[in-house]
């Protein structure tokens, strides 16, 4: 019996959020008459994916033990210059909010990796960096730059395909691709590696340098590929978007079932966790009465209910064994 228990506990731990998630869809579906309908699951799935992919980077950096605070602001800045770029065609619009978000992340990862200062320090002044920068490009918001809605860039952003729009289906490859890069190549078992023990992962031969400067350079690339995707969808590049969308990706990541202190995670969970959200949401607008305030409210509520309900698990189990894992000291 005792072993029925702890397989469905375990269940319940890693899977959680998907029974959450299927168990709030059937209530709003029974609650809601417009809820099930295709034209609103249509913007539940377009609305997630810009959130799911900079999740998607998220992912890799906390199961490396780290954590992105830029990721907004990145965001942002993607769209602002995809949107002033698609004016020279669709090629520039994708590539230069990639190539300044990738740097902005290859330095994150080298004052974190080669510099050793600490991830919440490094990534919050480039939160304010990236922020300041847009500001700059736009007049202090200002100026904002339009996507022609009869341009190949906009197609990218709200062409659709068998019913779901383009964002939806990149999204979904992404999260395919970012499954096995984690799961299944010697990157992804080094992210885990460091995550779990740098000194173990050094002593095996990793270089923990280069891991944790890949996953901030992939976070700042999918972050940047986000704000472009959502520029040529709303065919402009807005720069208030992005303001707390960091605390949203680390809300969806953890509730998705991956640990702050790094070592475990999947990619799939915080897809789940991002779907949670965005239906949780929507069933707010729902109901109508209430304010959007309480979205924030009801998810702080949930990230902290899976807090608990994973923490103390892994306590116990530390607890049982005698000890727990020691991670390097790390300056600043």
């Amino acid at each position: 019996m005792s072993t029925v228990n702890t397989a469905v506990s375990g269940f319940a731990r890693r899977h959680g959020a998907l029974l959450a998630l299927a168990l709030t869809v059937v209530v709003a579906s029974l609650s809601f008459d417009s809820f099930a309908t295709g034209d609103n699951l249509e913007n539940v799935a377009v609305s997630s994916a810009f959130l799911a992919i900079v999740a998607l980077g998220m992912t890799f950096v906390i199961v490396s033990g780290g954590i992105d605070l830029s990721v907004g602001s990145v965001f942002a800045l993607g769209g602002v210059l995809a949107a002033w770029g698609s004016r020279h065609g669709p090629l520039v619009a994708l590539a230069l909010p990639l190539v300044v978000c990738g740097l902005i992340g290859l330095v994150n990862g080298l004052l974190i990796a080669r510099a050793r200062l600490a991830p919440f320090i490094v990534t919050l002044a480039a939160m304010l960096g990236a922020r300041g920068i847009m500001l700059n490009i736009t007049d202090e918001g200002a100026d904002t730059f339009l996507v022609a809605k009869d341009s190949l860039f906009a197609d990218l952003g709200r062409g659709k395909l068998l019913g779901l729009g383009f964002p939806v289906w990149i999204t979904l490859a992404l999260f395919v691709l970012g499954g096995v890069l984690l799961r299944r190549t010697r990157f992804g078992q080094n992210v885990y590696a460091v995550g779990g023990n740098e000194d173990a992962a050094s002593l095996m031969g990793t270089s923990v340098a280069r891991t944790k400067v890949s996953v901030y350079v992939l976070s700042g690339l999918l972050a940047g590929l986000a704000g472009a995707l959502n520029a040529a969808w709303l065919t402009s590049g807005v720069t208030i978007l992005g303001q707390g969308m960091e605390l949203e990706a680390i809300s969806a990541v953890v509730i998705g079932g991956t640990l702050l202190t790094g070592g475990t995670g999947f990619v799939s969970g915080s897809l789940v966790g991002v779907l949670l959200l965005k239906v949780i949401q929507n069933v707010i607008n729902q109901i109508g009465s209430l304010d959007s305030a309480y979205q924030q409210v009801v998810s702080g509520a949930f990230l902290v209910l899976v807090v608990v309900l994973r923490v103390r698990p892994v306590r116990r189990a530390r607890a049982a064994t005698g000890g727990g894992r020691r991670r390097s000291p790390s300056p600043g």
